[in-house]
């Protein structure tokens, strides 16, 4: 029941070129950035990524794709990640843009053992119809393009199938983890890392604090150990390496600065 694995490199070092990896996070918050340090660092290419967003600010998948390792991205947000954009549009990337919560869905059946789903999301859209581009040319014109989807009516109303995704790996972050693998996300970085966690067969978290059985009350657990079979403890300054996407200060307020006579 012990799944602790004593560094990131060995909870790794079984992926091979082509794998395919559903990795937690959003923008900065919640990306496993030591586990995919050792990915990088393994020397593996021609990877499948399921996420989000593929990075951003040279930090967590970036690593990978400014690298050349990714061939293919499944994701929501390209966001301001430049490199990204460059790729996709010359014509090195496949990339498979899906709605949102389609795609939070997708994991989540996976996961859970269901081929697929109806929704209404993407209907009367290229999303259903088909002809999004997966694959540019490098020239402007489209080499692979998204096929149609199935499409049906239930109680008069349009839905679109969708598959679930599995995938070799996944790679999480987790605020609180223990040995048998049970996971506490903390605030908005449990975004996508709960459903990466469920689609992979081999589901490795890196956690911020590592306690042993029965140290997380059982209300408190966010993931279930059953989703994850590898686990590593961060080190203090791995654990307190958080990136700020963009840093905003407001104004001193005015309020409360005058003198209150006697």
């Amino acid at each position: 029941m012990d799944k602790v694995v004593a560094t990131a490199a060995e909870a790794v070092a079984d992926a091979r070129d082509g794998a395919t990896l559903a990795v937690g996070g959003f923008g900065l918050s919640g990306v496993p950035n030591v586990l995919i340090e050792a990915l990088y660092d393994l020397g593996v290419k021609d990877l499948g990524v399921v996420s989000n967003n593929c990075g951003a600010l040279d930090s967590g998948l970036a690593v990978l794709l400014s690298a050349g390792r990714i061939a293919r991205v499944t994701g929501s947000y390209i966001g301001a990640n430049k490199e990204f954009a460059r790729q996709y549009l010359g014509g090195e990337l496949e990339v498979e843009m899906i709605p949102q919560g389609t795609l939070a869905e997708r994991l989540r059946a996976g996961g859970l053992g269901i081929p697929a789903f109806y929704t209404p999301a993407g209907v009367g859209t290229q999303v259903a119809d088909g002809g999004l581009p997966w694959r540019y040319d490098g020239q402007g014109g489209v080499a692979v393009a998204s096929p149609p989807k199935e499409v049906r009516v239930f109680d008069g109303t349009e839905y679109v199938l969708e598959h679930g995704i599995r995938t070799d790996f996944a790679l999480v972050r987790a605020a609180k983890g223990d040995r048998h693998g049970n996971l506490v996300f903390n605030k908005s970085s449990r975004n996508f890392n709960p459903l990466a966690a469920m689609a992979g067969r081999v589901t490795v978290a890196e956690v911020e604090e590592l306690v042993e059985p029965g140290g997380i009350d059982p209300d408190q657990v966010h993931l279930p150990g059953v989703f994850v079979q590898r686990v590593v403890a961060l080190t203090p300054e791995q654990a307190a390496a958080k990136g700020i996407e963009r840093r905003t200060v407001s104004a001193p307020s005015a309020r409360g600065t005058g003198t209150v006579g006697a």
